[in-house]
């Protein structure tokens, strides 16, 4: 599994590791910044917030989490999903994905 740096601005993008079909990455977003609408058709997105809070939405299903450092909470596949700081504020996380081949399908935001 190769993963990219991301194509939109954040603070910090560091590769923890990295072996066929998992990938963990630290990622961190400064106030206003976020990880924008998309899914992945093959893997799962297991966010473990380290400085935050941080928000994670979903579509179909409709959810938000809100995660404070230590808290965890799993994306799967074919889920669209939004991540960002509570109140637009700055986090930092660690991401999980796997099992799978990625894929980063960006779609635009709700109208």
């Amino acid at each position: 599994m190769v993963v990219e740096a991301p194509d939109y601005p954040i603070r910090e993008h560091k590769m923890v590791a990295e072996v066929p079909g998992l990938c963990v990455r630290i990622l961190a977003l400064n106030a206003g910044q976020c990880v924008p609408w998309h899914y992945h058709s093959h893997v799962t997105d297991t966010f473990v917030c380290m400085e935050g809070p941080m928000r994670v939405e979903t579509r179909a299903p409709r959810g938000e989490y809100v995660l404070r450092p230590g808290e965890t909470c799993a994306v799967p596949p074919k889920t669209a999903h939004y991540v960002s700081g509570v109140d637009h504020g700055p986090c930092r996380f660690m991401i999980v994905q796997g099992e799978g081949v990625y894929d980063f399908v960006a779609i635009p935001p709700k109208a």
